[in-house]
């Protein structure tokens, strides 16, 4: 099921048998990974791969569900979780950062620097590399408006790739399936603190009022048809407060799921599967997922 060579032991700093996975989701939910391993460089993480080609690769755990039965192997991007910003000829600041940077974080940490531009991500959970490959995004702006380059190893080799040369959309990327992210760039223009902060700290407000952060959740289970909103159409066939076991659909926001203490992941699949049948059944509308599922559920 797994392998691993004896010079990877020696040199990884965190392997972990049996591991939780409910430890390492923002809904609380999965079973246990047989190896889970945090590394923190390049060379280490590209070995990981080499050996274990169909491992998960495990940011802040938003947007996954993970299945009961748990995974082989668990390759955990919170060892990436540099940060580094150069100050550039015309004024911008370029702010470099792991990966396993949580996206909140790095939100927060720039604030405090003075820098405006990434405002909307105070709230949404998650890391840095998964907010660039699904480009997350809130109130009208998204990963893409400010980033400018990404690295990551695609098929073994480390690539610098533009942003340029990335295409972006809703909640998507061009990055290939199989590239892992190392770090990611941004530029950001300077700003008053306190502006910026009251910028943020009214949108959290807004998120905080509409959004279940109460509760354990993935976030989004679904993203939005073209010219409407998967919650509105959720809601208006009733579903909202629907339960399989501990699992509910948010009677605040429709398109959440939330773990209201035990649930499991074949509860939640329950829910997902009812919902999508009964928008295609009397919508006639084909709900696409914005959460990834990992193993069988």
């Amino acid at each position: 099921m797994y392998s691993f060579r004896e010079k990877s032991i020696w040199k990884m700093k965190t392997i972990l048998k049996n591991e939780p996975l409910k430890k390492h989701t923002t809904i609380k939910i999965g079973g246990n990974a047989e190896l889970f391993f945090v590394p923190d460089d390049e060379e280490e993480f590209g070995d990981l791969l080499d050996e274990n080609k169909n491992a998960l690769l495990l940011g802040g755990g938003s947007n996954i569900l993970i299945s009961d039965e748990g995974l082989p192997v668990v390759i955990s991007m919170k060892g990436f979780n540099s940060f580094e910003s150069v100050l550039l000829c015309n004024g911008l600041v370029e702010v470099t950062v792991g990966s396993g940077y949580g996206f909140t974080a790095l939100s927060r940490k720039v604030s405090r620097m003075g820098l405006k531009g990434l405002e909307f991500a105070f709230g949404i959970p998650g890391s840095v590399g998964g907010a660039v490959v699904m480009n997350a995004g809130a109130n009208g702006s998204e990963v893409s408006d400010i980033l400018t380059k990404v690295k990551m190893l695609v098929n073994r080799k480390l690539k610098i790739v533009e942003a340029k040369d990335i295409s972006f959309s809703y909640r998507q990327s061009s990055i290939p399936k199989g590239a892992a992210i190392i770090s990611a760039s941004f530029v950001f223009q300077k700003g008053e603190e306190k502006t910026i902060k009251d910028t943020m700290m009214g949108l959290y407000e807004k998120r905080k009022n509409s959004q279940p952060l109460n509760y354990p959740s993935a976030g989004s289970i679904f993203k939005n048809p073209s010219g409407d909103f998967a919650g509105r159409i959720i809601e208006e066939l009733g579903l909202k407060g629907e339960k399989v076991g501990d699992a509910m659909v948010s009677e605040m926001h429709a398109n959440f799921i939330i773990n209201l203490g035990k649930a499991t992941a074949s509860q939640v699949m329950e829910l997902i599967n009812k919902i999508e049948k009964r928008v295609k059944d009397e919508k006639g509308i084909s709900l696409e997922r914005e959460i990834v599922i990992a193993g069988s559920i």
